[in-house]
């Protein structure tokens, strides 16, 4: 496993390395089967180096920075990890929990920067583009990713009056029945990966449906099936995924659409404003 590239990096760069940077690898090399799973901020803590040394040891070895260096030190393990394990060798009995929230926002923040310096501005753009021809918008997303998957199809549907989350995974041969080129899918799925979400890209793909994948990394087993692809980091000290960039970008995507489409989007926000009051919907 210490053969695997990551590793070579760091063994043929010891000798350049500064005093922290020397730490750092050699945390990684003793611990390897526990440390591929650590934050930025949590790693530093344990080797007793600032998070920022961290951060610059990865783009160090040439990783596009700390998530990347992450991706490919799990890589290396060359298995999936479960919940329990995950949960395991990411939490310390000792760990306090009032310093949880000053970490989890650190990390959520990294994770925004690590997800606006990937981001591909074309591709954002085609995604808008093909949401805003679509005829109809399907929505897949299962279990957690289920929460971005709601939010997306409120206000798509609000706008738009084409769009609908696929809910009950058995249902959805019934649902994706008379999918057309014309449709476009958006599928959404992180660490790990549900089977369902991957068969369902891989039929539409084959219905010749445009597919726009929500994911963590290129290596997921979406983004074979994604016409477009945004890559969202969501690297986070615990068993759950952070959604704050993914989130991030489902917001971008209304905005931009909304944005695209400001003259009828205006006029149908207009005649919702009325129904609305109609209907006493909102508390004055």
């Amino acid at each position: 496993m210490l053969e695997n590239e990551v590793y070579q990096r760091m063994i043929q760069q010891r000798e350049k390395m500064s005093k922290s940077h020397k730490k750092i690898a050699n945390y990684l090399i003793e611990n390897h089967e526990t440390a591929p799973f650590l934050t930025a901020s949590k790693l530093a803590k344990n080797v007793q180096v600032g998070e920022a040394t961290v951060i610059r040891f990865a783009f160090f070895l040439n990783y596009k920075g700390y998530p990347d260096l992450q991706r490919h030190l799990q890589e290396a393990l060359q298995r999936k990890m479960t919940s329990a394990e995950v949960l395991a060798r990411t939490t310390d009995e000792n760990d306090q929990t009032e310093h949880v929230v000053k970490e989890v926002l650190s990390d959520d923040i990294q994770n925004l920067k690590m997800t606006l310096s990937q981001v591909d501005a074309y591709q954002f753009e085609r995604a808008v583009h093909e949401l805003v021809t679509a005829k109809r918008i399907y929505i897949i997303a299962y279990r957690s990713a289920t929460s971005i998957g709601q939010f997306l199809e409120f206000y798509l549907d609000l706008v738009l009056q084409n769009t609908e989350l696929i809910r009950q995974a058995d249902g959805v041969s019934e649902h994706l029945l008379d999918i057309t080129n014309e449709d476009v899918v958006i599928g959404l799925g992180f660490s790990r990966y549900t089977k369902r979400t991957v068969e369902v890209l891989k039929y539409v793909k084959q219905r010749d449906a445009k597919t726009i994948v929500i994911t963590d990394h290129l290596m997921s087993p979406l983004v074979p099936y994604g016409d477009i692809n945004l890559i969202s980091s969501t690297e986070i000290n615990s068993f759950i995924d952070s959604f704050s960039a993914p989130m991030s970008i489902a917001s971008a995507l209304i905005t931009a659409l909304t944005r695209s489409e400001h003259k009828n989007v205006e006029k149908r926000l207009k005649e919702l404003e009325g129904l609305w009051d109609t209907f006493d919907v909102f508390y004055d």
